[in-house]
């Protein structure tokens, strides 16, 4: 199984989680949730990519992560397969996915 095969897999449950989110922010609440939250999740979108690049980076350098040649893309950012990034996009969407499924921002009523 290619690493792409195994983001597919993490990637459909990240993307179907964030759907469903999405659904619960818009039809539950006011509906400019999904616009308020833009350009909180871009930042930290950027900023975990960049950091992802680095330390993925230093890891492969110095040996301490591999990658079986024939089971990556072939797709570099440095020297890190591109497969790698998927994880830090699945945060991205996943962590404040689940936070609004769970109803951690509605308010109680009074």
């Amino acid at each position: 199984m290619s690493y792409w095969a195994l983001n597919l897999v993490f990637l459909a449950v990240v993307a179907a989680t964030g759907i469903a989110a999405a659904i619960v922010a818009v039809v539950g609440r006011a509906p400019d949730a999904l616009r308020r939250l833009a350009a909180p999740l871009g930042i930290t979108a950027a900023v975990l990519l960049a950091l992802t690049a680095l330390f993925d980076n230093v890891m492969i350098s110095v040996g301490l992560v591999g990658y079986d040649p024939e089971l990556i893309s072939g797709a570099f950012v440095g020297i890190a397969p591109l497969e790698d990034f998927a994880y830090a996009i699945a945060a991205v969407v996943l962590l404040p996915s689940v936070w609004t499924l769970l109803g951690a921002d509605r308010k109680e009523p009074s």
